[in-house]
């Protein structure tokens, strides 16, 4: 083992934060207060190699993952959440290191492998045109065409160089947050049960990438932008348009057929329809409340087929198949146990 003069507080404080536990409950674990916790976290105490072995044991991680350089956090400020007002800080706080741990992940791949070129284009936004015109640059830039469905989104944001990840066990308290940097990163909930909605969560987050990187957002404009970013970069207005049925009533069994077309919700597509003025706020609003009493706010029927993230376990397998290299033998470089690697 490293010398104790190595531990890292910091580390000790994502691998406590990636596991959900509060100070107090780490320290309940591992028989010491949670001021001395707070202690180690800051640098201030040194921990016993035994009790180094059961924080290393409690959190999920190899004892040598505390001792080694400081790992670069994600920040809250640093990412964008999507609805951060109502995602309480201590779900933030461990999707944030969720996210940290990733990066170290897709870090290692990316100096094994060269992962796909970052294309994700600056795009500063002010008024709704220039939003509109976001997405259908963005589209274009990555060969999407202007007017057509995205059949794979998530394999389409992957080949611009955005790795996409799921986190588990947030229940619905976290949509979704990405995270501009050298190697940018989506996180998507996994437990929400609706593809059409996590579709949507990811094209959101792909107009934070694009309109917002650099800026703190979170307030009522930039997440106004980013939810047209993502309904216009999942519908875009033109091909939409022709397509969406012009009737004095909405035309449910149509407006279903839609949704496995373009990859959206019901939801969104009857909002893009009313945003381009295709029907009138009444009939918006008629319609809104009908999905209400069905139900299909909540949760629509007919859903689509659910997309996986692939350029992380495509990248794995390469490793394994080119350098010999197995998913354990990565989870022992990143000094990860096999159940936090998995």
């Amino acid at each position: 083992m490293a010398a104790r003069s190595e531990f890292s507080g910091s580390r000790l404080r994502l691998a406590r934060a990636f596991k959900g536990l509060t100070q107090a409950e780490l320290g309940e674990l591992v028989a010491v207060t949670h001021q001395y916790v707070g202690y180690l976290e800051a640098g201030h105490k040194v921990p016993t190699d035994v009790l180094v072995d059961a924080l290393a044991h409690v959190c999920g991680f190899e004892p040598s993952f505390f001792f080694g350089a400081p790992v670069e956090e994600f920040r809250d400020e640093d990412c964008h959440f999507r609805r951060r007002a109502a995602t309480p800080v201590s779900v933030r706080t461990r999707v944030l290191a969720h996210g940290t741990l990733f990066a170290m992940l897709v870090a290692y791949v990316d100096e094994a492998l060269s992962l796909p070129e970052d294309t994700v284009p600056s795009i500063r936004v002010e008024t709704r045109e220039d939003v509109e015109r976001a997405a259908e640059s963005c589209r274009d830039r990555w060969g999407l065409g202007k007017d057509v469905p995205i059949k794979n989104l998530t394999r389409a944001v992957e080949r611009a160089g955005v790795v996409v990840t799921r986190f588990e066990g947030s229940s619905t308290k976290i949509d979704a947050f990405s995270r501009s940097g050298k190697r940018s990163v989506i996180v998507l909930n996994t437990d929400k049960g609706s593809p059409s909605r996590t579709r949507f969560d990811l094209s959101h987050e792909t107009g934070h990438l694009v309109m917002h990187g650099g800026r703190i957002t979170g307030d009522a404009d930039s997440e106004a932008q980013a939810d047209q970013f993502g309904s216009a970069f999942l519908m875009p207005r033109a091909g939409f348009a022709r397509e969406f049925p012009r009737k004095a009533r909405l035309d449910w069994p149509v407006l279903f057929r839609l949704k496995k077309r373009w990859g959206a919700s019901v939801a969104a597509i009857v909002r893009r329809a009313y945003d381009l003025r295709l029907i009138d706020p009444a009939t918006y609003q008629r319609g809104y409340k009908y999905m209400a009493a069905q139900g299909w706010l909540r949760g629509e029927p007919d859903e689509l087929v659910e997309e996986h993230p692939e350029i992380i376990r495509l990248s794995l397998e390469q490793l394994e198949k080119h350098l010999g290299a197995t998913a354990l033998d990565v989870c022992k470089m990143l000094r990860w146990t096999a159940e936090t690697f998995l």
